[in-house]
Order: structure tokens, then sequence, then C-alpha cells
């Protein structure tokens, strides 16, 4: 029996180029694919690893600064400075004179006795500006040229003459007592009298009293007088002089003896 060969297989050249082209085709699809899914992932991964560092280097910081320092308490406030009191409105000098008897008593003649004190304990003459009599008012009572220039060249410049005259006296830790005033003396002194065109009440020789380093000491206001029903200092060391210095009246040991009476 004759055995049957089959007719060999031809297999077309292109038919293998192509199935071999698209083989690589596929490979390299199937390569894209996987490298598309890797590529992501890889960004992804390494996205959230340099969040996480970054979320460990902002802890780090925050851990790593410093904390506030407390604010210091504030301090005590400093001490307030020695201020003068009122007397009188200002404007009160301007107004007409009045035949009030002035008081010892009553707020007035206390803020008086402050800013005087204030004076002669610091050495400066205009804490006492308040309790001086005041130039307008001087002007109204002096029957003279030139009021306001006689006010500044004779009664205040001597009334400061005389505050630093009794500055050394009295040290730096004295301590007021009481300032008498001898009422019994008091009297109104009419128009015409002292070159006066209005009349005043006047009171001589008022007593400071004082207490420095345990002793009682004192030394008079030589004049006091009133404007509208309110005490005010004229002078301090004395009436006149024979020139410009500054005199302390009647320092003594002890509270000493107001007055005498008499003067304008």
């Amino acid at each position: 029996m004759r055995s049957v060969q089959a007719p060999p297989i031809r297999v077309c050249p292109s038919v293998v180029r192509w199935r071999t082209i698209g083989a690589v085709l596929a490979a390299g699809a199937l390569t894209g694919c996987a490298a598309t899914a890797t590529g992501p992932a890889a960004t992804v991964g390494r996205t959230a690893s340099v969040t996480a560092s970054a979320a460990a280097t902002v802890g780090h910081a925050a851990a790593a600064q410093p904390k506030p320092k407390p604010k210091p308490s504030p301090g005590p406030p400093p001490p307030a400075r020695p201020a003068a009191l009122l007397v009188a409105p200002p404007s009160a000098a301007a107004l007409p004179q009045t035949r009030t008897l002035p008081s010892t008593t009553d707020t007035a003649f206390k803020n008086l006795i402050h800013d005087f004190w204030l004076a002669v304990t610091t050495g400066k003459a205009d804490y006492a500006k308040p309790a001086f009599f005041p130039v307008k008012a001087y002007e109204q009572v002096k029957a003279i040229a030139d009021p306001a220039q006689d006010w500044q060249n004779r009664l205040w410049d001597e009334f400061a003459l005389d505050v630093a005259a009794v500055r050394p006296l009295i040290g730096q830790h004295a301590r007021l007592l009481k300032v008498v005033v001898p009422m019994q003396y008091a009297i109104w002194v009419p128009p015409g009298a002292c070159y006066n065109s209005i009349g005043y009440w006047h009171v001589p020789g008022p007593r400071v009293v004082y207490e420095r380093d345990g002793v009682t000491r004192s030394f008079g206001i030589t004049s006091l007088i009133s404007w509208r029903g309110d005490w005010y200092v004229v002078h301090l060391g004395a009436y006149s002089r024979p020139a410009p210095v500054g005199i302390v009246d009647d320092a003594e040991t002890g509270p000493g003896v107001p007055g005498p009476p008499g003067g304008c």
C-alpha cells in the first residue's frame, strides 16, 4: 500500500513577519500598561513619603520652638510729683474786694499752708504762687504808679529770697506741726492807709511750728492779708530790708510767740 505523504506546509514569510510584529506590539502594550500602572503608583508613593517627611519636619520644628517667656509683672508706679493747690479760682483776683473775714480752718487756708510748706521744704517759691497775694488783686489795692511792677520786683522777689533763706533751717525731714494765726490781732486796714485805694483784713506774725530731729522749732510769717474772704501771704521775712537778701522772721527753738500786733 502506498503511503501518502502530507504535502509540506508552506509558511508565508509575510504572515510570520506580521505575527512577530503583533507579538512584539502586544508585548510592548503589556509593558506599557505595566509602566503606566507602576508610574503613578510610584509617584503616589514618593509623594506620600515626602508628605510624611515634611510632616515629621514640621513636627520637629514645632517641638524645637522655645516656649514664650512670661511677661514681667509691671513695677510700682513712680511716686506722684508734688503739686500746689488752689486757694481760690484764679479769676477771683480780678473781682471786687469783700469785707468777709477769712477763716483759718477752711479748705482755702489748708491749701495755703500746703503750698507754703511745699515751697519752704523744697526751696522752690513757685509752689507758693497760689498762696501768695495775687497780682491782679494787688493792682486793685495799691494807689501807686505801677502796682504790677512793685508786686514783681519787691513783693514776689523778696518772698522768693525769704523762702531760700528758710529752706536750710527746715532740712530734709522736718514735719509740720501747726500754723498759729493770732486772729485776736486781725484788723481791717481801711482805704487810704499804707498807700491803699481799697481795704483788706490784715493779721501780723503767724507762727509756723515744725519738728526737726525730734526738736520743736518755729519761725514767723510777717503778714497775711485778705482778698474776698481768703488769707494770702504777702510778707514772709520782713516788710522792708536794706539789701536784696533773704530774711527769716524770728526763728526760734520751740513754738515761739505770734505777733506782735500792728502793721498793714
